[in-house]
């Protein structure tokens, strides 16, 4: 399991025109599966991004997570993180999961980090989707839920 992760001030995700999910401050998440993911990749990701500390506190530091101020998540699916650029100049996207598998997943992922408390948004799965967000810092994060 694959997210790439960006701090916003602001983010919405369209479909044809219209908004399907938008937050305030919080974290917008690309979110892609692998062949080999299972529930552990979920359990370690959800625990893993609601516990990061990257939002600052009063001193400026960065040491406080999206739960600690309250933040929100709008979650992205996005199969092209496991696009394989190494060879030709097309990517090959053999290494992600199965659309039917990648949506199961990507739906429990959601659903553990609503269990923990937080306001989750989402797009619309395998639909062509613009999101539009203010990266705050900026801040981007790669995580790989098999390179911890």
């Amino acid at each position: 399991m694959k997210v790439v992760l960006q701090r916003v001030s602001e983010a919405r995700v369209t479909v044809n025109g219209t908004i399907v999910g938008e937050i305030g401050k919080g974290l917008v998440l690309l979110v892609g599966f692998g062949h080999e993911d299972a529930e552990q990749d979920l359990v370690w990701m959800a625990n893993k991004l609601a516990g990061l500390r990257i939002f600052e506190d009063d001193t400026g530091k960065m040491n406080l997570s999206v739960e600690d101020v309250k933040g929100a998540i709008l979650s992205v699916s996005q199969f092209t993180l496991y696009g394989d650029c190494r060879n030709g100049k097309r990517p090959n996207f053999m290494a992600a999961a199965k659309p039917d598998v990648a949506e199961t997943l990507y739906e429990q992922f959601n659903a553990r980090l609503r269990a923990r408390g937080l306001q989750v948004e989402t797009g619309t799965f395998g639909a062509m989707m613009d999101v539009a967000l203010i990266n705050d810092g900026p801040v981007t994060l790669i995580l790989d839920s098999k390179n911890g």
